[in-house]
């Protein structure tokens, strides 16, 4: 039994996309399984990606476009702050103006540049380069 689906789907869209192969399947999904598909498709790491209703849980296929580096869910979800996004841009993104970090704010899921923008802060769900 797993514990944590974002996590799971994750680690599977890295180990395809390690493995070379140009698409991949993950269940179950959810709303913020989507949402962070959606964040991934229009900072294009990912392509289309496709839900798959089949009444237990639904499974995603996804298309990967050979993006992606490193991806992973962040564990445990810590609180940052408008101010210190800089702090876990170093911690998790190897670069500066490398990768996004994915936040969960009060005005939904966006990117941490997104979130810097508004001064939003939020609780950190994923990193992505």
């Amino acid at each position: 039994m797993l514990n944590d689906s974002l996590a799971n789907v994750l680690s599977n869209i890295l180990n395809a996309a390690k493995s070379g192969k140009g698409s991949c399947t993950a269940r179950p999904s959810s709303k913020l399984i989507e949402q962070v598909l959606t964040i991934m498709q229009g900072n294009r790491y990912v392509g289309s990606y496709e839900i798959i209703s089949d009444g237990k849980g639904n499974t995603v296929k996804i298309n990967l476009i050979g993006r992606i580096n490193k991806c992973g869910a962040i564990k445990p979800r810590f609180s940052v702050k408008k101010e210190d996004y800089e702090k876990f841009e170093k911690r998790f993104l190897p670069a500066k103006d490398f990768g996004i970090l994915i936040i969960s704010t009060p005005k939904g899921l966006m990117t941490h540049q997104e979130a810097k923008e508004k001064n939003l802060g939020g609780k950190l769900i994923a990193y992505i380069y």
